[in-house]
């Protein structure tokens, strides 16, 4: 599984506006819900799981990369969204940097193997350096998308 598979446009916002980890988690769930990855009846309970994993441990991994996570009865398939900050975002990082790239997803619940399958990719993809400069100099959603295709 890519996040080529898992992203549309309509799931990537190249300009966030959160500054701090719990707002970007919540811009990056609102944005699953507008496109109708998350229905609005369940977008608290999704963010509720995403807070209890995000109080066990940020989702910081360094390398200006976050990615949150949780799974959830709420969801029938695994749904992402990405999100990029020029300006950086706090995020209790493992090296304490901001934060430039945030892939969030949510795996249906009984999905345990989807999920590490889902979280060892995209940490693998995010650790090549020139894939994180090509991710900053993409100009549209469709650039990034484009990136995440083709790797």
């Amino acid at each position: 599984m890519t996040l080529g598979n898992l992203l549309t446009v309509h799931q990537i916002l190249p300009d966030m506006k959160a500054t701090e980890r719990w707002s970007a988690i919540v811009e990056l769930v609102e944005l699953l819900v507008a496109q109708g990855q998350v229905k609005p009846a369940d977008r608290d309970t999704v963010l509720a799981a995403l807070r209890q994993r995000e109080e066990t441990m940020s989702t910081g991994i360094g390398f200006g990369i976050a990615i949150p996570h949780a799974s959830s009865d709420r969801v029938e398939k695994v749904v992402a969204a990405f999100g990029r900050s020029s300006t950086g975002i706090e995020f209790d990082s493992l090296d304490n940097a901001p934060v430039k790239f945030i892939v969030l997803f949510v795996v249906p619940k009984d999905q345990f193997q989807t999920h590490l399958r889902t979280l060892a990719a995209i940490a693998k993809f995010l650790n090549d350096r020139s894939t994180r400069d090509r991710l900053s100099a993409a100009g549209s959603p469709e650039e990034i998308l484009a990136i995440f295709q083709n790797s």
